[in-house]
């Protein structure tokens, strides 16, 4: 699934550093509870971007609802707009993370997808491999 999820009024939350790391620790720390499998993710200013897999015993609607609380509740205050935009991915998947990497890129906020510390392309964060 691509899920895309917006902050209130797309006011840019995430350029706060420490605002964009609890985006993405909560993303570990929801999967604890509701298990899903990350394929790639992105923190932008104002949005965030993931390709996931959720398991039979999840429900991307409860998933998504753990995050946007959890990332609200660390921050201390409401973030996010109420409704999140899901997409089945069935083909062409590696379209999809390149598009989810080049975000930061086409808004001008790193050169190289490498260069921006909140997305799985920097290589600091873990993601699952695709399925064979």
């Amino acid at each position: 699934m691509f899920v895309t999820t917006n902050t209130r009024d797309r006011e840019p939350v995430f350029y706060d550093q420490v605002y964009a790391r609890e985006a993405v620790e909560s993303l570990y720390r929801v999967q604890c509870f509701h298990p899903f499998f990350l394929y790639a993710f992105v923190i932008m200013p104002d949005h965030c971007h993931f390709l996931l897999y959720v398991t039979e015993h999840a429900s991307i609607s409860r998933l998504m609802y753990a995050y946007k609380r959890s990332v609200s509740f660390e921050i201390g205050k409401p973030l996010w707009q109420p409704r999140f935009y899901v997409k089945i991915v069935q083909d062409n998947i590696e379209a999809v993370i390149r598009y989810i990497h080049m975000n930061p890129v086409k808004k001008d906020l790193c050169e190289k997808p490498s260069d921006y510390p909140w997305s799985s392309a920097s290589g600091r964060w873990d993601t699952s491999d695709l399925p064979s």
